[in-house]
């Protein structure tokens, strides 16, 4: 399956909820897509649809494809820790991911446009990757010839998102990846139990 590059807000409308930030079009209509919209009567989901619902909405939240999700998970479980906490870290801990955290980007896939054209550096050295997992301790910087881009001047300063687990010089236009963030640290609506069982059964 390749990326979806479809309509977000009838995404987030499917899941009811903004999940790719703030979205006006979503706020109008916060009910599910379709002809009947919030008309028609939904029967109760059952297991499978609640855990498949939540899979989605994770992978559809970072932008992983079916692939790279199974494979996180697969790491996930072999990794000491909680298999769905260490998931979520996992992808968290995304170049993509951060980029957007540290507000460089003003969503993911802007996150990952910018490290996918060779605009981020990671400990010095340029990084094109998106799914690159950072390590604590790692310094995340946009590069030099980049550092005047008006799609990154207008993100900056449109931030004002501050996280714990990772600092930011606006001046410098570098930040660290200080430590992978604790599950409360991260302050995405997914319950990531319901993803473990499904990959599980």
């Amino acid at each position: 399956m390749a990326r979806y590059t479809g309509p977000k807000t009838k995404i987030a409308r499917k899941f009811g909820e903004a999940i790719f930030g703030d979205d006006k079009a979503f706020e109008k209509r916060n009910y599910p897509p379709g002809q009947h919209g919030n008309a028609r009567r939904r029967g109760k989901k059952s297991e499978y649809a609640i855990q498949l619902m939540e899979k989605q909405k994770a992978k559809y939240t970072y932008g992983v494809l079916e692939k790279q999700f199974r494979n996180m998970f697969k790491k996930a479980t072999a990794s000491p820790g909680i298999t769905g906490e260490v998931l979520l870290q996992l992808c968290e801990s995304r170049l993509d991911n951060v980029v957007f955290r540290m507000g460089v980007a003003p969503t993911r896939s802007a996150g990952r446009q910018l490290v996918s054209h060779r605009h981020i550096t990671v400990n010095g050295e340029l990084v094109n990757v998106p799914s690159y997992q950072l390590k604590a301790g790692d310094v995340v910087a946009v590069r030099e010839k980049s550092k005047s881009l008006e799609t990154i001047e207008r993100s900056l300063s449109n931030s004002s998102n501050v996280y714990e687990w990772i600092t930011w010089n606006t001046a410098t236009k570098e930040g660290t990846f200080v430590s992978i963030p604790a599950r409360i640290q991260i302050p995405e609506n997914i319950n990531e139990q319901f993803i473990v069982e499904l990959y599980s059964k």
